[in-house]
């Protein structure tokens, strides 16, 4: 795989992985595409990629995010919660990388709920093999609603790399060095939980290991990245209740937080275009990455 080149495509896609991804296995499925009204949905994802979009050099404050779209485990809302976020944050001087990633829900994997992590890790250590060609110092992680969970499950259960690695890209932590949280699922315990992100992550009935080894606010420690978290209080589709235990986990282990809570947007709101003072998280995000300290 290449990882860097003297004319860089804006925006530049690459692969995860240069041969067959782990815990893949062959079968018939294609990867599908398709317009759902007022976004496109990506699912059955059988060739995992990012999709690096890098703001003007002259704009850019150095930092980057590696972007999961949201999509209950099921499919992507590539463009809603991918393409527009990215194009937003190119405009605050930040780097966006998106990531298209396998989903646990099709014949494709071997072990289903191991796939998404896989590929969140691989994502985030090859924007840091490549944080220097691509221009930028640190790297963090942005998720929206099932993505949110696949995010906050990659900055609690990263880990250092393994320098005996023949792949260089493997050398790298997976630590991502910020979270941004948006409409999280968090935890995977019943009435608490998304339950169609549960269901095709972990199964109809997952053991009492999987629930814990997923509910991530029950895998915060002193060295979970610092979070930023955005919910609102009438979301009836991921309750309101994942980001507060992980804002209470991330206060325990005197992590950095930024919370901001709405009485109102239910749920999926991507930019909050229209939605009033809603419309202002992207502003107090970006602020947010440009000030975190790390």
């Amino acid at each position: 795989m290449s990882l860097s080149s003297p004319i860089f495509a804006n925006p530049l896609i690459l692969p995860l992985w240069a041969e067959t991804p782990p815990n893949h296995q062959e079968s018939e499925l294609e990867e599908t595409n398709e317009t759902s009204g007022e976004f496109t949905l990506i699912a059955k994802v059988q060739t995992p990629t990012i999709e690096v979009r890098k703001p003007s050099p002259a704009n850019s404050i150095r930092r980057a995010v590696v972007i999961c779209p949201g999509g209950g485990y099921g499919f992507l809302a590539y463009d809603w919660e991918g393409v527009d976020i990215a194009s937003y944050l190119n405009g605050q001087g930040i780097t966006a990388i998106i990531l298209k990633y396998r989903l646990p829900e099709d014949a494709s994997n071997i072990e289903p709920h191991k796939t998404p992590l896989l590929d969140a890790k691989r994502a985030l250590r090859l924007a840091k093999a490549n944080a220097e060609a691509w221009g930028y110092d640190t790297v963090g992680i942005m998720g929206f609603s099932a993505g949110g969970h696949l995010a906050s499950t990659l900055g609690t259960h990263f880990d250092l790399g393994d320098p005996s690695q023949e792949d260089r890209v493997e050398k790298f932590s997976s630590r991502p060095d910020f979270m941004v949280l948006l409409y999280p699922v968090i935890s995977m315990i019943e009435g608490i939980t998304h339950a169609g992100s549960r269901e095709n992550l972990i199964g109809e009935a997952p053991s009492e290991d999987l629930i814990n080894f997923y509910s991530n606010e029950l895998q915060v420690t002193p060295e979970t990245p610092p979070t930023f978290l955005l919910h609102s209080s009438d979301d009836e589709t991921v309750p309101v209740a994942n980001s507060l235990r992980f804002y209470q986990a991330l206060l325990e282990n005197d992590i950095e937080t930024e919370m901001h809570l709405y009485p109102y947007g239910g749920h999926g709101y991507s930019l909050a275009i229209g939605k009033d003072r809603l419309s202002q998280w992207p502003e107090l995000c970006a602020r947010w990455i440009r000030e975190v300290e790390l």
